[in-house]
Protein backbone atom coordinates (compact mmCIF):
# COMPACT_ATOMS: atom_id res chain seq x y z
CA UNK A 1 0.00 0.00 0.00
CA UNK A 2 0.92 3.95 -1.22
CA UNK A 3 0.05 7.31 -0.67
CA UNK A 4 0.23 9.63 -3.57
CA UNK A 5 1.98 11.85 -2.01
CA UNK A 6 5.18 8.95 -1.01
CA UNK A 7 5.22 9.27 -5.02
CA UNK A 8 5.39 12.29 -6.48
CA UNK A 9 8.29 13.94 -7.07
CA UNK A 10 10.04 10.64 -6.88
CA UNK A 11 13.00 9.45 -9.81
CA UNK A 12 11.95 7.30 -12.13
CA UNK A 13 14.84 4.52 -13.16
CA UNK A 14 15.74 3.10 -16.25
CA UNK A 15 16.56 -0.80 -16.52
CA UNK A 16 20.04 0.10 -15.85
CA UNK A 17 19.23 2.06 -12.84
CA UNK A 18 19.63 5.47 -14.56
CA UNK A 19 17.49 8.35 -13.50
CA UNK A 20 15.78 9.06 -17.01
CA UNK A 21 12.91 11.60 -14.80
CA UNK A 22 10.51 12.26 -11.73
CA UNK A 23 7.13 11.47 -11.24
CA UNK A 24 4.96 14.28 -12.15
CA UNK A 25 1.54 12.47 -11.18
CA UNK A 26 -0.05 9.33 -11.39
CA UNK A 27 -3.10 8.72 -14.13
CA UNK A 28 -5.97 6.45 -13.23
CA UNK A 29 -9.08 5.42 -15.38
CA UNK A 30 -12.47 6.50 -14.17
CA UNK A 31 -15.21 4.10 -15.28
CA UNK A 32 -17.28 1.67 -13.52
CA UNK A 33 -14.92 0.31 -11.17
CA UNK A 34 -15.47 0.98 -7.30
CA UNK A 35 -11.26 1.11 -7.05
CA UNK A 36 -9.93 2.96 -10.69
CA UNK A 37 -7.02 1.26 -11.65
CA UNK A 38 -3.71 3.03 -12.19
CA UNK A 39 -2.93 2.74 -16.14
CA UNK A 40 0.41 4.96 -16.15
CA UNK A 41 2.59 7.20 -15.19
CA UNK A 42 2.97 11.44 -15.79
CA UNK A 43 6.80 11.55 -16.20
CA UNK A 44 8.11 15.12 -16.12
CA UNK A 45 11.67 15.50 -18.09
CA UNK A 46 13.21 19.20 -18.28
CA UNK A 47 9.99 20.92 -18.33
CA UNK A 48 8.05 18.19 -20.27
CA UNK A 49 5.48 16.31 -19.19
CA UNK A 50 5.30 12.42 -21.14
CA UNK A 51 3.51 9.43 -20.54
CA UNK A 52 5.00 6.31 -19.40
CA UNK A 53 2.07 3.37 -19.35
CA UNK A 54 1.90 0.15 -17.09
CA UNK A 55 3.26 -2.06 -19.77
CA UNK A 56 6.74 -0.27 -19.42
CA UNK A 57 6.87 -0.04 -15.48
CA UNK A 58 8.13 -2.46 -13.47
CA UNK A 59 7.95 -1.48 -10.18
CA UNK A 60 6.58 1.65 -7.97
CA UNK A 61 6.92 2.74 -4.42
CA UNK A 62 8.45 5.13 -2.01
CA UNK A 63 11.73 5.20 -3.89
CA UNK A 64 10.23 5.73 -7.12
CA UNK A 65 9.52 3.84 -10.29
CA UNK A 66 11.41 1.42 -12.46
CA UNK A 67 10.91 1.09 -15.76
CA UNK A 68 11.79 -2.38 -17.91
CA UNK A 69 13.18 -0.85 -20.39
CA UNK A 70 15.62 1.73 -21.83
CA UNK A 71 13.12 3.20 -24.67
CA UNK A 72 11.18 6.35 -23.63
CA UNK A 73 8.34 8.04 -25.79
CA UNK A 74 8.64 12.00 -25.51
CA UNK A 75 5.99 12.44 -27.14
CA UNK A 76 3.90 15.31 -24.77
CA UNK A 77 1.03 14.11 -22.16
CA UNK A 78 -2.27 14.77 -23.35
CA UNK A 79 -5.09 13.09 -21.33
CA UNK A 80 -7.79 11.13 -22.77
CA UNK A 81 -11.58 10.78 -22.14
CA UNK A 82 -12.01 8.72 -18.50
CA UNK A 83 -8.27 9.40 -17.38
CA UNK A 84 -8.28 11.24 -14.19
CA UNK A 85 -4.79 12.20 -13.02
CA UNK A 86 -5.11 11.58 -9.05
CA UNK A 87 -2.27 14.79 -8.36
CA UNK A 88 -4.17 17.48 -10.64
CA UNK A 89 -7.75 16.26 -10.34
CA UNK A 90 -8.25 14.80 -6.79
CA UNK A 91 -5.49 16.07 -4.08
CA UNK A 92 -7.01 19.47 -2.56
CA UNK A 93 -10.62 18.54 -3.83
CA UNK A 94 -14.11 17.69 -2.15
CA UNK A 95 -15.77 14.73 -2.40
CA UNK A 96 -19.03 13.57 -1.46
CA UNK A 97 -18.71 10.42 1.34
CA UNK A 98 -21.94 8.68 0.74
CA UNK A 99 -21.47 6.23 3.84
CA UNK A 100 -20.83 9.26 6.16
CA UNK A 101 -22.77 11.58 4.65
CA UNK A 102 -20.76 14.57 4.33
CA UNK A 103 -18.51 16.54 2.14
CA UNK A 104 -14.94 16.27 2.55
CA UNK A 105 -11.48 17.86 1.60
CA UNK A 106 -9.28 15.12 0.30
CA UNK A 107 -5.60 15.56 1.65
CA UNK A 108 -4.34 12.41 0.13
CA UNK A 109 -4.98 9.55 -2.22
CA UNK A 110 -3.96 5.75 -0.84
CA UNK A 111 -2.66 3.46 -3.24
CA UNK A 112 -2.96 -0.53 -3.23
CA UNK A 113 -1.21 -3.36 -5.34
CA UNK A 114 -3.61 -5.99 -6.29
CA UNK A 115 -1.25 -8.26 -8.15
CA UNK A 116 -2.20 -7.26 -12.05
CA UNK A 117 -2.84 -3.37 -11.02
CA UNK A 118 -2.08 -0.61 -8.64
CA UNK A 119 -5.85 0.66 -7.50
CA UNK A 120 -7.01 3.31 -5.91
CA UNK A 121 -8.53 1.99 -2.60
CA UNK A 122 -9.51 4.86 -1.02
CA UNK A 123 -8.93 8.98 0.20
CA UNK A 124 -7.05 10.00 3.49
CA UNK A 125 -9.49 13.16 5.18
CA UNK A 126 -7.91 13.21 8.09
CA UNK A 127 -4.81 15.85 8.85
CA UNK A 128 -2.36 13.34 9.08
CA UNK A 129 -2.97 12.89 5.58
CA UNK A 130 -1.94 16.43 4.72
CA UNK A 131 1.25 16.31 7.04
CA UNK A 132 2.25 13.64 4.92
CA UNK A 133 2.70 15.95 2.24
CA UNK A 134 4.09 18.88 3.87
CA UNK A 135 7.01 17.21 6.35
CA UNK A 136 9.84 15.28 5.65
CA UNK A 137 9.69 11.42 4.88
CA UNK A 138 9.59 10.16 8.51
CA UNK A 139 8.90 13.27 10.26
CA UNK A 140 5.18 13.05 10.99
CA UNK A 141 5.13 9.37 11.95
CA UNK A 142 3.63 6.73 10.47
CA UNK A 143 1.70 5.70 14.03
CA UNK A 144 -0.44 8.95 14.00
CA UNK A 145 -4.43 7.46 13.07
CA UNK A 146 -5.73 8.51 9.88
CA UNK A 147 -9.00 8.33 8.29
CA UNK A 148 -9.05 7.31 4.69
CA UNK A 149 -12.35 6.72 3.31
CA UNK A 150 -12.94 3.76 0.82
CA UNK A 151 -13.20 4.98 -2.41
CA UNK A 152 -16.62 2.15 -3.06
CA UNK A 153 -18.16 5.04 -1.28
CA UNK A 154 -17.10 8.48 -2.98
CA UNK A 155 -20.43 9.50 -4.36
CA UNK A 156 -19.17 12.60 -6.34
CA UNK A 157 -15.73 13.98 -7.01
CA UNK A 158 -15.69 17.77 -7.41
CA UNK A 159 -12.81 18.15 -10.49
CA UNK A 160 -12.65 21.31 -12.96
CA UNK A 161 -11.64 18.28 -15.91
CA UNK A 162 -13.14 17.31 -19.03
CA UNK A 163 -13.74 13.77 -17.53
CA UNK A 164 -16.17 14.66 -14.70
CA UNK A 165 -19.20 13.42 -16.61
CA UNK A 166 -17.40 9.78 -17.00
CA UNK A 167 -16.84 9.56 -13.14
CA UNK A 168 -20.27 11.47 -12.82
CA UNK A 169 -21.81 8.36 -14.76
CA UNK A 170 -20.28 6.39 -12.25
CA UNK A 171 -21.83 8.25 -9.20
CA UNK A 172 -25.36 7.85 -10.13
CA UNK A 173 -25.68 4.29 -8.11
CA UNK A 174 -24.08 5.59 -5.29
CA UNK A 175 -25.87 9.73 -4.72
CA UNK A 176 -29.09 7.40 -5.32
CA UNK A 177 -28.25 5.27 -2.20
CA UNK A 178 -28.69 8.88 -0.23
CA UNK A 179 -32.37 9.94 0.35
CA UNK A 180 -32.91 13.45 -1.49
CA UNK A 181 -32.45 15.74 1.17
CA UNK A 182 -29.68 14.54 2.37
CA UNK A 183 -28.07 14.68 -1.32
CA UNK A 184 -29.49 18.35 -1.87
CA UNK A 185 -27.63 19.33 2.09
CA UNK A 186 -24.41 17.71 0.62
CA UNK A 187 -24.78 19.60 -2.65
CA UNK A 188 -25.64 22.66 -1.26
CA UNK A 189 -22.12 22.99 0.22
CA UNK A 190 -20.60 22.40 -2.87
CA UNK A 191 -19.57 25.40 -5.63
CA UNK A 192 -22.57 26.19 -7.92
CA UNK A 193 -20.71 24.76 -11.12
CA UNK A 194 -20.38 21.26 -8.78
CA UNK A 195 -23.83 21.36 -7.59
CA UNK A 196 -25.11 21.56 -11.12
CA UNK A 197 -23.39 18.71 -11.94
CA UNK A 198 -24.06 16.40 -8.87
CA UNK A 199 -27.99 16.68 -9.33
CA UNK A 200 -27.73 16.48 -13.53
CA UNK A 201 -25.76 13.18 -12.80
CA UNK A 202 -29.13 11.61 -11.05
CA UNK A 203 -32.15 9.99 -12.60
CA UNK A 204 -34.80 12.39 -13.74
CA UNK A 205 -37.22 11.43 -10.65
CA UNK A 206 -34.15 11.71 -8.00
CA UNK A 207 -33.13 14.95 -9.81
CA UNK A 208 -36.46 16.17 -9.22
CA UNK A 209 -37.06 15.50 -5.53
CA UNK A 210 -33.88 16.81 -4.40
CA UNK A 211 -34.18 20.25 -6.00
CA UNK A 212 -37.38 20.22 -4.79
CA UNK A 213 -35.23 20.15 -1.28
CA UNK A 214 -33.46 23.06 -2.10
CA UNK A 215 -34.73 26.92 -2.21
CA UNK A 216 -36.42 28.75 -5.57
CA UNK A 217 -33.14 30.34 -6.11
CA UNK A 218 -31.21 27.33 -6.15
CA UNK A 219 -33.36 25.17 -8.10
CA UNK A 220 -33.47 27.77 -10.48
CA UNK A 221 -29.70 28.39 -11.44
CA UNK A 222 -29.24 24.63 -11.46
CA UNK A 223 -31.78 23.88 -14.01
CA UNK A 224 -30.41 26.98 -16.21
CA UNK A 225 -27.18 25.48 -16.05
CA UNK A 226 -28.41 22.42 -17.26
CA UNK A 227 -28.94 20.74 -20.89
CA UNK A 228 -32.63 22.67 -21.69
CA UNK A 229 -33.87 19.01 -22.75
CA UNK A 230 -32.62 17.69 -19.66
CA UNK A 231 -33.82 20.24 -17.59
CA UNK A 232 -37.34 20.21 -19.23
CA UNK A 233 -37.58 16.44 -18.32
CA UNK A 234 -36.52 17.07 -14.54
CA UNK A 235 -39.71 19.91 -14.41
CA UNK A 236 -42.13 17.13 -15.49
CA UNK A 237 -41.37 15.11 -12.14
CA UNK A 238 -41.36 18.18 -10.22
CA UNK A 239 -44.67 18.67 -8.43
CA UNK A 240 -46.96 21.34 -10.38
CA UNK A 241 -46.51 23.98 -8.17
CA UNK A 242 -42.98 23.31 -7.03
CA UNK A 243 -42.35 23.72 -10.88
CA UNK A 244 -44.39 27.17 -11.18
CA UNK A 245 -41.90 28.50 -8.61
CA UNK A 246 -38.81 27.37 -9.88
CA UNK A 247 -40.19 29.06 -13.52
CA UNK A 248 -41.37 31.92 -12.37
CA UNK A 249 -37.75 32.66 -10.60
CA UNK A 250 -35.87 32.67 -14.21
CA UNK A 251 -35.80 34.82 -16.61
CA UNK A 252 -38.53 34.77 -18.51
CA UNK A 253 -36.99 33.65 -21.86
CA UNK A 254 -35.68 30.66 -20.30
CA UNK A 255 -38.75 30.12 -18.43
CA UNK A 256 -40.77 30.07 -21.83
CA UNK A 257 -37.75 28.20 -23.24
CA UNK A 258 -38.18 25.27 -20.58
CA UNK A 259 -42.06 25.68 -20.54
CA UNK A 260 -42.59 24.73 -24.01
CA UNK A 261 -40.25 21.86 -24.16
CA UNK A 262 -42.57 20.00 -21.04
CA UNK A 263 -44.75 17.06 -21.74
CA UNK A 264 -48.41 18.51 -22.84
CA UNK A 265 -49.81 16.59 -19.60
CA UNK A 266 -47.61 17.97 -17.39
CA UNK A 267 -47.51 21.10 -18.83
CA UNK A 268 -51.22 21.79 -18.40
CA UNK A 269 -50.81 21.22 -15.03
CA UNK A 270 -48.52 23.54 -14.64
CA UNK A 271 -50.38 26.06 -16.52
CA UNK A 272 -53.22 25.11 -14.81
CA UNK A 273 -51.19 27.34 -11.81
CA UNK A 274 -49.18 30.21 -13.16
CA UNK A 275 -52.18 32.49 -13.66
CA UNK A 276 -52.25 32.66 -10.03
CA UNK A 277 -50.85 35.15 -7.88
CA UNK A 278 -48.13 33.53 -5.50
CA UNK A 279 -49.44 34.93 -2.33
CA UNK A 280 -52.98 33.08 -3.07
CA UNK A 281 -54.09 29.49 -2.16
CA UNK A 282 -53.80 29.76 -5.90
CA UNK A 283 -50.67 30.00 -6.10
CA UNK A 284 -49.85 28.01 -2.95
CA UNK A 285 -51.44 24.97 -4.05
CA UNK A 286 -50.66 21.81 -6.36
CA UNK A 287 -52.69 19.90 -8.63
CA UNK A 288 -51.63 16.36 -7.48
CA UNK A 289 -54.23 14.51 -6.24
CA UNK A 290 -56.44 11.83 -6.38
CA UNK A 291 -60.08 11.83 -6.82
CA UNK A 292 -62.91 9.32 -6.94
CA UNK A 293 -66.98 9.07 -7.85
CA UNK A 294 -68.80 9.06 -4.66
CA UNK A 295 -71.00 5.81 -5.51
CA UNK A 296 -67.51 3.12 -5.83
CA UNK A 297 -67.25 0.80 -3.20
CA UNK A 298 -64.78 1.16 -0.96
CA UNK A 299 -62.88 -1.80 -2.14
CA UNK A 300 -63.50 -0.61 -5.91
CA UNK A 301 -61.57 1.91 -4.51
CA UNK A 302 -58.53 -0.25 -3.42
CA UNK A 303 -58.35 -1.53 -6.43
CA UNK A 304 -58.12 1.24 -8.65
CA UNK A 305 -55.62 2.96 -6.20
CA UNK A 306 -52.99 -0.41 -7.19
CA UNK A 307 -53.69 0.06 -10.27
CA UNK A 308 -52.94 3.83 -10.86
CA UNK A 309 -49.64 3.83 -13.08
CA UNK A 310 -48.93 6.91 -10.89
CA UNK A 311 -49.73 8.08 -7.93
CA UNK A 312 -49.06 11.73 -6.39
CA UNK A 313 -46.82 12.26 -3.21
CA UNK A 314 -49.49 13.29 -1.43
CA UNK A 315 -51.94 10.59 -0.95
CA UNK A 316 -53.31 10.62 2.73
CA UNK A 317 -56.19 12.06 1.83
CA UNK A 318 -58.76 10.93 -1.26
CA UNK A 319 -61.30 13.36 -2.46
CA UNK A 320 -64.87 12.07 -3.65
CA UNK A 321 -66.48 13.69 -6.47
CA UNK A 322 -70.09 13.90 -6.89
CA UNK A 323 -69.75 11.33 -10.22
CA UNK A 324 -67.05 10.12 -12.72
CA UNK A 325 -65.23 12.82 -14.46
CA UNK A 326 -66.43 15.12 -12.63
CA UNK A 327 -64.64 18.02 -9.90
CA UNK A 328 -67.67 18.68 -7.69
CA UNK A 329 -66.33 17.64 -4.19
CA UNK A 330 -68.81 15.48 -2.29
CA UNK A 331 -66.15 14.96 0.66
CA UNK A 332 -62.77 13.47 2.03
CA UNK A 333 -61.29 10.59 3.20
CA UNK A 334 -57.85 9.97 4.64
CA UNK A 335 -56.69 6.57 3.27
CA UNK A 336 -56.39 5.08 6.78
CA UNK A 337 -60.01 5.09 7.29
CA UNK A 338 -60.37 3.90 3.25
CA UNK A 339 -58.40 1.02 4.69
CA UNK A 340 -60.14 0.01 7.47
CA UNK A 341 -63.61 0.30 6.29
CA UNK A 342 -66.05 -2.39 5.02
CA UNK A 343 -65.10 -3.13 1.35
CA UNK A 344 -68.68 -3.32 0.06
CA UNK A 345 -69.80 0.18 1.27
CA UNK A 346 -69.79 2.93 -0.99
CA UNK A 347 -67.58 6.47 -0.24
CA UNK A 348 -70.05 8.00 0.16
CA UNK A 349 -71.43 6.07 3.30
CA UNK A 350 -67.88 6.36 5.04
CA UNK A 351 -66.61 9.75 3.73
CA UNK A 352 -66.52 12.96 5.77
CA UNK A 353 -69.04 15.35 4.07
CA UNK A 354 -67.70 18.41 6.60
CA UNK A 355 -64.73 19.41 6.15
CA UNK A 356 -62.48 22.67 5.86
CA UNK A 357 -61.53 24.24 2.42
CA UNK A 358 -60.15 27.23 0.84
CA UNK A 359 -60.84 29.80 -2.42
CA UNK A 360 -58.31 30.64 -4.79
CA UNK A 361 -58.22 34.19 -3.86
CA UNK A 362 -57.93 33.20 -0.60
CA UNK A 363 -54.33 34.82 1.07
CA UNK A 364 -52.06 31.99 1.23
CA UNK A 365 -51.15 33.32 4.95
CA UNK A 366 -54.93 32.55 5.69
CA UNK A 367 -54.99 29.10 4.15
CA UNK A 368 -51.85 27.76 6.41
CA UNK A 369 -53.49 28.79 9.58
CA UNK A 370 -56.36 26.82 8.64
CA UNK A 371 -54.10 24.00 8.23
CA UNK A 372 -52.07 24.71 11.48
CA UNK A 373 -55.39 24.65 13.54
CA UNK A 374 -56.98 22.41 12.26
CA UNK A 375 -54.17 19.95 12.79
CA UNK A 376 -54.65 19.03 8.89
CA UNK A 377 -52.31 17.29 6.29
CA UNK A 378 -53.76 19.24 3.44
CA UNK A 379 -56.44 21.68 2.42
CA UNK A 380 -58.39 21.12 -0.52
CA UNK A 381 -59.31 24.53 -2.79
CA UNK A 382 -62.60 24.64 -4.62
CA UNK A 383 -63.38 27.14 -7.27
CA UNK A 384 -66.91 29.39 -7.61
CA UNK A 385 -68.42 26.24 -9.89
CA UNK A 386 -67.91 24.13 -6.26
CA UNK A 387 -64.88 21.94 -8.38
CA UNK A 388 -61.67 21.37 -6.51
CA UNK A 389 -58.99 22.84 -8.22
CA UNK A 390 -56.13 21.67 -6.29
CA UNK A 391 -54.67 21.01 -2.10
CA UNK A 392 -52.54 22.92 -0.35
CA UNK A 393 -50.56 20.54 1.63
CA UNK A 394 -49.16 21.21 5.26
CA UNK A 395 -45.37 21.24 4.18
CA UNK A 396 -45.92 24.27 1.97
CA UNK A 397 -48.02 25.67 4.33
CA UNK A 398 -45.33 25.70 7.13
CA UNK A 399 -43.05 27.38 4.86
CA UNK A 400 -44.98 30.65 5.41
CA UNK A 401 -45.88 30.33 8.78
CA UNK A 402 -42.51 29.50 10.34
CA UNK A 403 -39.35 32.19 9.86
CA UNK A 404 -36.94 31.71 7.59
CA UNK A 405 -34.21 30.86 9.47
CA UNK A 406 -36.53 27.60 10.68
CA UNK A 407 -37.82 26.90 6.30
CA UNK A 408 -34.85 25.03 5.28
CA UNK A 409 -34.83 21.90 8.29
CA UNK A 410 -38.76 21.96 8.19
CA UNK A 411 -38.75 18.08 6.49
CA UNK A 412 -40.50 17.44 3.38
CA UNK A 413 -43.21 15.14 4.58
CA UNK A 414 -44.74 13.87 1.79
CA UNK A 415 -41.38 13.33 0.16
Amino acid sequence: MLYLSQVLGRPIYDAGSDRIATISDILVRYGDDDHPPVIGIVARLRRRDFFIPNANISEIGEHGARMNSAVLDLTPFERREGEVLLGKDVLDNQLIDVDGKRVVRVNDVQLIDTGDHWRVSGADVSLQGFLRRLMPKGFYGSDRPVEVIDWADVGYLATDTATATVQLKSSKDKLSRLHPVEIAQLAETLSPIHRTEVVESLDDEIAADTLEEMSTEAQARILEEMDEERAADILEEMSPDDAVDVLDEMNDEKSEQLFSLMDEDEKADVAELMHFENDTAGGLMTTEFVVFPQDLTVGETIVRLREMAETPNMIYYLYVVAEENSWKLRGIISLRSLILADPTLRLQDVMRREFRFAHPSESAEDVAQTISEYNLLALPVIDDEGDIAGIVTVDDAMEILLPKGFQRRLPRLFA
